[in-house]
């Protein structure tokens, strides 16, 4: 493993509080071990986000990853996608993501990219055939996801798709509870203590807030998406891609 991907063991010790998790400098040297050992099927979503995207890049076009933390959804696209006339931007609005992400890319590839430090409701999406939100609108505040999928689609070709991925919540009890379960037994296989458990629980309160399947279906038609389709889902966690 490399030294700056490290083990994660940030709540070995338990969590500051309510809503304490940050993408800060820690998170960032961990980030590879964390996402692997508390998303299931990480692995699996990643590589097949570059075939869908390749499926779906048009030429003279952009293909951006909005939320691309260390860049490995980008990489995967530009390994599947051999299309020279292609833009590729990467964007984050956790300064040392992105700083990592550049150096990332700058290692690991010789296409272009450019990678941007910005909230990405800020971003003008322009002349995109892919766009890709890898968990990354469960951390946007609700009010905003709707006009923020809404500004993504207008700035899409048409055949254009959005690639999004989000950890999501049921509406019945049991189903919930039978999810959270399920999940957590996930961690501990991966090695994860009930200690760390918890306490990465209580810190993403408030900071990471899913929807159910059916809230992202009807906000991406709101948004002048013609379809939405499911791809993939492990427990609680399901990507779904968007045709413009």
């Amino acid at each position: 493993m490399d030294e700056k991907q490290q083990k994660d063991r940030i709540f070995e010790a338990g969590a500051p509080g309510p809503g304490s998790f940050v993408f800060d400098e820690k998170v960032v040297r961990v980030f590879p071990d964390m996402i692997s050992r508390s998303v299931p099927g990480y692995e699996l979503i990643v590589p097949l986000i570059g075939l869908l995207a390749r499926r779906y890049a048009q030429p003279d076009t952009r293909v951006y990853d909005l939320g691309c933390s260390l860049g490995a959804c980008t990489l995967a696209m530009m390994d599947a996608i051999d299309d020279q006339t292609l833009e590729f931007i990467a964007v984050d609005n956790a300064p040392p993501m992105v700083e990592a992400c550049r150096t990332r890319l700058a290692r690991h590839s010789e296409t272009p990219v450019r990678v941007a430090y910005q909230d990405l409701r800020e971003t003008d999406v322009e002349n995109a055939s892919v766009v890709v939100m890898n968990f990354t609108l469960q951390f946007i505040d609700r009010a905003d996801r709707g006009p923020l999928l809404a500004a993504i689609a207008r700035g899409m070709v048409p055949g254009a798709a959005l690639i999004l991925a989000e950890k999501v919540c049921f509406e019945r009890p049991q189903s919930q509870q039978d999810q959270t379960d399920w999940h957590h037994d996930f961690k501990r296989a991966m090695g994860y203590s009930e200690l760390e458990i918890a306490a990465k629980r209580t810190a993403l309160e408030k900071v990471l807030e899913p929807d159910t399947h059916e809230q992202h279906v009807s906000r991406l038609l709101a948004a002048g998406f013609s379809r939405v389709e499911l791809w993939f889902q492990c427990f609680s966690f399901q990507a779904l891609i968007a045709i413009k």
